[in-house]
């Protein structure tokens, strides 16, 4: 058995609304072990969602529709539901009532309207709404399958799942095991790269491991079916462990780590401190950082040296290396480093400087030349360079720049 989520609404298929639903869907059934592969977005016309509906019962046992729900003639979900199995629509006295007190609590009179979301197919069961005015429903119109309806406001939708829905399937013996996942986060290595280094590991029957890129980095989902969170990560940790092994330290993290709470905390058990000083990122790379919460503890500050006056006069830059090298060198980029390091008397010194686009690039110093410098303790200061290509577009550019800092950042704190 498995299920399919079907979310109704053109203003999901516009792109007007961002489909959330779907994915708080799909993280529910795998807290319950239900398998789920398949979800479809539909415009709301009844001639789309039956052949939606003729697709799905062909591949699954449970469909969960979400959208389609209101009192407006272009809310045609359960309608359509009922007339592709064939079954007619009657009016629920017990919903009738329910919109009416609620309209009541508001100080309003229901409108004629609403006695729309009163009409559900005959057999079916109330799916209750505790908040809002669009009920769902819970009906079995053939022995295989089991169809859920509920509005598209995530707020009731997520109390009507975790309040009938989730009951109502572990009544029927789901939730005996869950689907856990961990997600292996890399950076410096390509998708492909990373594919090739851990093939023996992508068909695995479970745990299952599946790559799949992020914005600049690359993750590993290690998933596992068991009867508990415990008994998961045991059959996670072993594969976990080589994959690390084999990854070195193209790895950086799990689930919600970044690496900017990575080098944080490698920054905080060390008792050392970090400085930056920014030209083409423009605060990005210090944003990073401060996101983290207790970041104060190793964090002291940064310059943002747009201007090559700023990079002279408060990081120390030469000026003669300015106007001979260009503020986009390995020279500055150190002197940078170092400028900052000095003048905020930290342990360590973090300096980006490159040209982001679209324009300001030349043959030989192109759109996406980046410059990274890093000062250690003592004289230790080395530059990096990068050429993070003209297709790519500003903000990713800013964003490739300063994670890749944060990178050579950890790589350097953890090889030292």
């Amino acid at each position: 058995m498995s299920a399919e989520i079907i979310c109704v609404g053109t203003e999901l298929l516009l792109g007007d609304i961002l489909n959330g639903n779907a994915q708080y869907l799909a993280q529910q059934l795998a807290q319950l072990g239900i398998p789920h592969y398949h979800q479809t977005v539909v415009g709301d016309n009844s001639v789309r969602i039956k052949q939606v509906i003729e697709i799905a019962i062909s591949r699954a046992n449970i469909l969960i529709f979400t959208g389609g729900l209101g009192p407006t003639p272009d809310d045609l979900t359960c309608e359509t539901i009922a007339d592709f199995f064939g079954s007619p629509l009657v009016e629920s006295p017990e919903i009738i009532e329910d919109i009416t007190q609620k309209f009541a609590q508001r100080g309003r009179v229901m409108t004629p309207s609403n006695r729309k979301q009163a009409l559900i197919p005959q057999g079916a069961n109330i799916l209750p709404n505790p908040t809002g005015t669009a009920p769902g429903i819970i009906w079995e119109p053939r022995p295989d399958v089991t169809i859920f309806t509920f509005p598209g406001v995530p707020s009731e939708m997520h109390r009507m799942w975790q309040e009938t829905a989730v009951p109502f399937l572990k009544n029927q013996g789901w939730g005996q095991e869950i689907i856990y996942s961990r997600s292996l986060k890399f950076w410096g290595i390509g998708e492909s790269a990373l594919a090739e280094k851990v093939t023996a590991y992508l068909n695995l029957p479970n745990p299952t491991v599946a790559p799949y890129a992020g914005k600049g980095e690359v993750r590993l989902r290690v998933s596992a079916k068991a009867p508990s969170e415990v008994a998961a990560e045991a059959l996670i940790a072993p594969v976990e462990k080589q994959i690390k092994d084999i990854a070195g330290l193209d790895f950086y993290g799990v689930n919600h780590d970044s690496l900017a709470s990575v080098v944080g905390e490698l920054l905080r058990s060390s008792g050392e401190t970090l400085s930056v000083a920014e030209s083409c990122t423009g605060g990005l790379l210090g944003q990073m950082l401060t996101e983290i919460s207790g970041s104060s503890d190793y964090f002291w500050g940064g310059v943002i040296s747009y201007d090559n006056s700023v990079k002279a006069g408060l990081l120390g830059v030469n000026p003669e290396d300015l106007e001979k090298l260009g503020a986009v060198s390995d020279t500055v980029a150190e002197q940078m480093a170092i400028g900052v390091k000095t003048r905020l008397s930290t342990t360590w010194g973090l300096s980006i400087t490159g040209i982001a686009g679209p324009n300001g690039g030349t043959a030989t110093k192109p759109v996406g030349l980046v410059y990274i410098g890093l000062a250690g303790p003592g004289e230790e200061v080395t530059s990096f360079k990068y050429n993070f290509g003209t297709m790519r577009d500003r903000s990713f550019i800013r964003h490739l720049s300063a994670s890749t800092a944060l990178d050579l950042l950890r790589r350097r704190l953890l090889t030292r």
